[in-house]
């Protein structure tokens, strides 16, 4: 794997934890600038599915 690629794990801990993602992209983004980008797109991509999810769960699951 090329150095500038990021890892399906934390490709995925970066969509489930919005922040992780925010922050690899920060500490990559010098450096490993497609590494960056993709964390931080993972990141954009799962702050609105947090925000559902959240919506779903107060709505329907715990009224």
């Amino acid at each position: 794997m090329n150095k500038d690629e990021l890892s399906s794990f934390w490709f995925v801990v970066s969509n489930a934890l919005p922040p992780v993602g925010f922050f690899l992209y920060f500490k990559h983004r010098q450096q490993f600038p497609n590494k960056a980008k993709r964390a931080l797109n993972s990141a954009l991509i799962g702050v609105p599915i947090a925000l559902a999810g959240g919506y779903i769960m107060n709505t329907f699951i715990l009224n």
